[in-house]
């Protein structure tokens, strides 16, 4: 098959980015009220996810050098439920993946999956804890606030998520989606969180919202007190910086790579308007795209593909590099079987692309509308087709970077890199 001329395209976000990570940290550090409990020599557990966040690393090393000016013994735990095929080692790679190690933080990386019961929520749901969390004298958590893929609230994806999901390991984070699908996501995320709080010894969080560009743009310091209202609030933030595709409708979106670092469901589903969950929540009203087509999987990933089975068609590459059981892992702590179904899998991008423009109606080539992106965090050029020549004349929000061109294959039948 021919295919459609590309042109590239340019969105504009808002740029805010904090300049000095360290600075902004300590000053966060400042701000929080005294806390009374804090002694010389009290061990903390410094909670990380796996997200692929901006800076983390650095970030993390700000939290972990104003710990030690107070004179307290940070350590660096994962807090990531079952990622990392669920394994202590497999938790800690993803760690290192992310340049959070020994080395880059300067204090020891423990990780475990062990857990122990500290309660239980009014629906009576046993609630659980990392157990090197536990043994710590305080814990402090450090994630991006973003929108969740699958459900919507005042709070969604970050801090409140990570003091259940994450520290409840994987025993926890199997239990509470299975309590979710009863009960719904943001009721137990909030029940389980409120007695973590309540129950084990949080010290701060560090919350982190990027901008449209994928870099840090604010790290607000929420106080153990007021840590359920200033992730509200550094959520309504996040969402006002929250970049999207430059066109509601598209025949196609290719997605050179997903990932377990790029988000939770190896790519955005509310960027690409489709879920996959039926039992949790409907697909949202848009963006509406017919075919959804993933060509690779990130090395940070580790084999974990969960999301792949919301795509439509995939590459022999991005198959041969998923870890079955690392996915069959995910897929089952998140009882979403739907996440890890394996899609149609074609030689290369060239066919893959055919595949999915086939499926889509007898359509112009030249009329086609077509998308690709690196990923779904990184939204700020698009290859667009020509197929939406007309309406790009007539938006004054897009730059033209690149003219139209014919797309590029290597000589294996791959899209030449974004």
């Amino acid at each position: 098959m021919q295919f459609p001329k590309m042109m590239r395209v340019r969105q504009t976000f808002d740029s805010g980015e904090v300049d000095d990570i360290a600075v902004e940290v300590n000053a966060g550090m400042a701000a929080l009220p005294p806390a009374s409990k804090i002694r010389p020599g009290q061990t903390v557990a410094v909670a990380c996810s796996s997200r692929g966040i901006s800076r983390y690393s650095s970030i993390v090393k700000a939290v972990v050098a104003s710990l030690k000016a107070l004179q307290l013994e940070p350590f660096i735990i994962p807090a990531m439920g079952s990622h990392g095929a669920a394994t202590g080692d497999g938790q800690q790679r993803v760690l290192a993946h992310l340049g959070i190690t020994e080395a880059s933080t300067g204090v020891p990386v423990h990780s475990s999956l062990e857990v122990v019961q500290i309660g239980e929520t009014d629906q009576g749901i046993p609630v659980y804890l990392d157990r090197l969390a536990s043994e710590a004298d305080h814990i402090v958590l450090v994630n991006r606030i973003k929108k969740h893929t699958e459900f919507e609230h005042a709070f969604e994806s970050g801090l409140l998520k990570m003091m259940a999901i994450g520290l409840g390991k994987q025993a926890g984070a199997a239990l509470y989606h299975q309590a979710m699908l009863t009960y719904g996501y943001a009721s137990v995320i909030l029940a389980i969180a409120r007695q973590v709080m309540q129950r084990a010894n949080i010290l701060f969080g560090v919350g982190i919202v990027e901008n449209g560009y994928g870099r840090t743009a604010k790290i607000g310091m929420c106080s153990r007190d007021k840590l359920e209202a200033q992730e509200i609030e550094l959520l309504k933030f996040a969402k006002s910086l929250t970049p999207a595709l430059p066109f509601e409708e598209a025949d196609v979106i290719i997605i050179d790579e997903m990932g377990k670092d790029i988000s939770g469901t190896g790519f955005d589903t509310k960027v690409v308007g489709r879920i996959g969950l039926p039992l949790v929540t409907p697909d949202p009203e848009s963006p509406r795209i017919k075919r959804i087509m993933v060509c690779d999987l990130t090395e940070a990933s580790e084999g974990n593909a969960v999301g792949v089975g919301i795509a439509d068609v995939i590459t022999r590459r991005l198959f041969e590099k998923i870890d079955q059981e690392a996915l069959d892992m995910n897929t089952i702590t998140g009882v979403c079987p739907e996440a890890g179904k394996i899609p149609l899998t074609l030689k290369n991008d060239r066919e893959a692309l055919d595949i999915a423009i086939r499926c889509v109606g007898l359509i112009p080539r030249e009329k086609l509308t077509i998308m690709r992106i690196k990923n779904t965090s990184r939204l700020s050029e698009v290859d667009v087709s020509e197929g939406y020549a007309a309406e790009i004349r007539q938006r004054g929000d897009l730059e033209i970077i690149r003219e139209e061109h014919g797309m590029e294959f290597d000589a294996d039948g791959n899209l030449l890199p974004f």
